[in-house]
């Protein structure tokens, strides 16, 4: 029976990782050095309790790519053995897009502190920049018929794989949503999770060194522009003020921090009428309006920063 599957990030809503044609789920997890899917926990775990097939990918930001990959091990370290591990290979905010070596650099990092080789997603006019993995790694393929092809229904095309022999997962739409059909079964697919059932454990990966190239600022998947900046919030509002999974109004509620908290966070942006701050947490990120903002400039502060 042929598998089918659909790949998701932070904007992609619920309805389509619970799609009744969708038997797996591959969640964007991290990109470059600096964001983490703040859904990617919500994402994976409803893929789980749907009883899909699970992967996780790593979008290039072309920074270090040993450093790349030590950063999504580290936030995925617990799904290694049971989620198939890839990369997504672009040329949108990749800096070292056209480096043929990149990729390479990235997969063996990964196979050295995961016994796991990755996927590689690619679209097929750039095969070329990966070729040089085809040895090891299964090719992620995208060719759509067109952005307007919606359906289920994989379109009647040819696809070059050149030097694969074929593919493991052809992403054949990316309009709606992206779809994709697998040519490996259940069993197969769990095998690139765990090769020969069997997984290496994995070495403690070193501490995460910030790449000289690293940005000052990043987009995030709803293209809300960051600015990467140390430093400690203390909440002074008397009523407290929301801290939820994601920069909007509308993302579910972590807690109510009281009047007197103090949150350590690691970039900024204006987004949605708010001037929001991103703390690290141990599964992913929280976001905290710390006062209003105005055509990007802030016209209130609801707490005192240092």
């Amino acid at each position: 029976m042929t598998l089918y599957g659909t790949d998701v990030y932070s904007g992609s809503s619920d309805s389509i990782v619970t799609d009744p044609h969708s038997s797996m789920t591959l969640v964007k997890v991290t990109q470059g050095t600096y964001y983490v899917n703040p859904k990617a926990n919500h994402q994976y775990e409803l893929a789980k309790a749907k009883g899909n097939l699970l992967g996780a990918y790593h979008y290039a930001g072309g920074g270090d790519p040993v450093q790349e990959a030590r950063y999504f091990i580290n936030n995925i370290k617990n799904w290694v053995g049971e989620a198939v591990l890839a990369v997504d290979w672009e040329e949108y905010q990749n800096t070292s897009w056209g480096d043929t070596t990149w990729v390479r650099r990235f997969v063996d990092e990964v196979y050295r502190l995961t016994g796991v080789w990755c996927l590689i997603y690619v679209q097929e006019s750039a095969i070329g920049q990966v070729a040089n993995c085809a040895s090891d790694c299964g090719l992620w393929v995208a060719k759509y018929a067109s952005m307007n092809w919606n359906s289920w229904n994989v379109p009647n095309m040819g696809v070059n794989t050149y030097p694969w022999k074929t593919w493991t997962i052809w992403q054949y739409t990316g309009g709606d949503m992206d779809r994709n059909v697998l040519n490996v079964d259940a069993d197969g697919w769990r095998k690139l999770a765990k090769p020969n059932g069997v997984i290496t454990q994995p070495q403690a990966p070193k501490p995460v060194v910030k790449p000289q190239d690293t940005p000052k600022s990043f987009v995030d998947d709803l293209h809300v522009t960051w600015d990467l900046e140390k430093g400690k919030f203390t909440v002074t509002a008397d009523e407290g003020i929301v801290l939820r999974w994601g920069a909007t109004t509308n993302s579910t509620k972590i807690a109510v921090l009281p009047k007197g908290s103090v949150v350590e966070y690691d970039a900024f942006a204006h987004s949605g009428g708010y001037v929001w701050i991103r703390q690290p947490r141990s599964n992913g990120y929280g976001y905290l309006p710390t006062g209003r903002s105005v055509n990007g400039k802030r016209v209130d502060y609801w707490g005192k920063f240092e």
